[in-house]
């Protein structure tokens, strides 16, 4: 039987996604048998990291300011609104470096199994944000999954009757592969989708 605090330390790490029981044991283990000098600069970080980072007060993504440093950059091309999940698929699309537009994160996706419908996602502050009179493209760039594409179908039909261009961003083969190895879906969609 473990100690208590040992295991609060195990069940505060099984918190984090994919971390079953084991791994938190073993992550547990490690930092204090072999490296407790992170155990202290782990908990300063998440310590700041709660204290300091909140939402842009613009598009929702992390920040330690009111606006985040994309919405703050005069550069960004204003009409352009990508909608996204979270800022992690931000990161990832201004990692590709090929947007130059503003963000939305909707902090989440529909999911009707989860009682989370389109108001608990920022459906009504996407649509508010959209009549700022700059936003002409609303760009979807939310999953492939079924809670994606139903979120997109949710923001598409919100925007419908606002006059703004909607266009989701696109999907198919993936560039290098072989087309015998990709899924059917993927496959069907990049037919229908073809340019």
């Amino acid at each position: 039987m473990a100690e208590p605090t040992l295991e609060g330390l195990i069940e505060a790490l099984r918190r984090l996604p994919g971390v079953g029981p084991r791994s938190a044991q073993r992550m547990a283990w490690h930092l204090l048998q072999h490296d407790r000098p992170a155990v202290t600069v782990l908990a300063q970080a998440l310590t700041a990291s709660a204290q300091r980072i909140g939402h842009c007060e613009r598009c929702h993504t992390f920040t330690e300011h009111a606006l985040c440093a994309t919405c703050a950059d005069a550069s960004r091309d204003p009409r352009q609104l990508c909608v996204i999940e979270s800022p992690s698929d931000q990161a990832v699309l201004e990692r590709t470096g090929s947007f130059k537009g503003l963000y939305f994160v909707l902090l989440g996706r529909i999911s009707p199994m989860d009682g989370i419908g389109p108001e608990a996602i920022g459906l009504t502050k996407l649509l508010d944000r959209v009549h700022d009179g700059q936003v002409q493209e609303v760009i979807v760039a939310t999953g492939f999954t079924a809670e994606g594409e139903a979120t997109a179908h949710a923001i598409t039909a919100a925007l419908k009757p606002h006059g703004v261009k909607v266009t989701r961003l696109a999907r198919g083969v993936p560039a290098g592969s072989e087309i015998e190895y990709v899924d059917l879906g993927t496959i069907a969609h990049a037919l229908m989708d073809r340019r």
